[in-house]
């Protein structure tokens, strides 16, 4: 019968040591996992978003932009207005540097069918598609080499007062 304690003490004891192992390992694992989670939101804190907004009075609500050169961009166009994209549509253009806004826009008007991005344009940075009243579209893009960049809405007519300036530093 003493036997069969000491057994069973022996048993129990072996049985309660290997469940704090365990208890032990899913910590430490716990803790590891945690470490890859953090480093996946380190990875996307990098990449710095905007949002901008137009409306139905051909208005961007800001018109200039910093970022660093080689840094993740997210750009967000948010239509706050209520016209629809034929009446009034909107999109968010950077211009590559050194392009003539003037003449850029003059083309965009006779792309149409392309949402006013002229087809094979090589003037372009990054572009988002043209939304209307309440719709939103976003653009990720790699911010180019130090410079100052145009952008404008390339809506026909819009660009004298949807403009601004995209700064690389």
């Amino acid at each position: 019968m003493k036997t069969l304690k000491h057994v069973m003490i022996a048993f129990f004891s072996l049985m309660m040591l290997a469940s704090c192992a365990k208890n032990e390992k899913e910590k430490t694992e716990n803790k590891t996992s945690k470490k890859k989670v953090v480093a996946v939101e380190k990875k996307v804190d990098k990449i710095k978003s905007f949002v901008i907004t137009g409306n139905d009075v051909m208005k961007f609500n800001r018109t200039e932009i910093k970022v660093k050169s080689g840094q993740k961009v997210k750009i967000t166009l948010k239509h706050v207005g209520q016209l629809p994209v034929n009446a009034m549509g909107h999109n968010f253009v950077i211009l590559k540097k050194g392009v003539d806004m003037a003449g850029f826009a003059a083309k965009a008007m006779a792309a149409k069918d392309n949402q006013y991005i002229p087809v094979g344009s090589k003037d372009i940075i990054a572009h988002t598609k043209l939304i209307g009243g309440g719709e939103s579209d976003s653009v990720e893009f790699d911010a180019p080499e130090k410079g100052t960049y145009q952008f404008l809405c390339s809506f026909p007519g819009h660009y004298g007062m949807m403009k601004g300036e995209f700064i690389v530093e």
